[in-house]
């Protein structure tokens, strides 16, 4: 499940490397990161995320949607306990089993995006896979997922049969239009591609 977080309050407890990262993740979605931690950060935060001087307190979760638990183990163990009574999710860093969720290792290229989970028992496996997926996947891949995307507003609006429809973009998936997109260019692509659609039926 990819949820969309933007405008989300999010609450990080702990601003450590950990707390840091996981700020910057969600941050980095659009969420309104706040993260509570006595000392001050050790690097400084994420720009737009705020930084409150003070221990955990239970009113830290009020209209929080999701929390993370960077801290020590016993602050993380209370982080969830009260995340889990006001029906927060929480991620706990020191204990993922006692969490609801475990953030992925995520990789993007273009709107493509590759994640990778150990369940929280690897996360530097997660992040070394999630590199190996990037060297597999070059960026003709996010030109593609791009033109698919235009010619496939196209086909829902041009193309009332459902059963052709999803044979054309079926069809658009094929590993031969990536080639295509990496020799002539996507715009080369994309007008044939149209052109398919124009036809009616994807050529046998």
């Amino acid at each position: 499940m990819n949820l969309t977080i933007r405008g989300w309050p999010v609450l990080v407890i702990g601003g450590g490397a950990v707390g840091r990262r996981k700020a910057e993740t969600v941050a980095a979605e659009g969420a309104a990161v706040l993260v509570v931690d006595p000392k001050p950060p050790p690097v400084p935060l994420p720009q737009g995320v705020r930084h409150s001087p003070e221990a955990f307190a239970r009113r830290h979760l009020d209209g929080v949607r999701l929390a993370f638990a960077c801290a020590t183990p016993d602050v993380n163990a209370e982080v969830v306990a009260q995340a889990k009574a006001r029906g927060v999710w929480v991620c706990s860093a020191s204990d993922p089993a006692a969490g609801d969720f475990v953030l992925p290792s995520v990789a993007r290229r273009g709107g493509l995006t590759f994640t990778v989970s150990t369940g929280g028992a690897s996360p530097a496996l997660a992040k070394r896979i999630t590199a190996e997926l990037l060297d597999q996947f070059d960026e003709s891949y996010a030109e593609w997922v791009r033109t698919l995307g235009e010619v496939r507003a196209t086909v829902l609006a041009a193309v009332p049969d459902s059963a052709v429809r999803r044979r054309l973009l079926e069809d658009f998936t094929d590993p031969r239009w990536l080639e295509r997109i990496r020799t002539a260019g996507a715009d080369v692509a994309r007008a044939e591609m149209l052109g398919v659609v124009g036809s009616g039926e994807p050529a046998a």
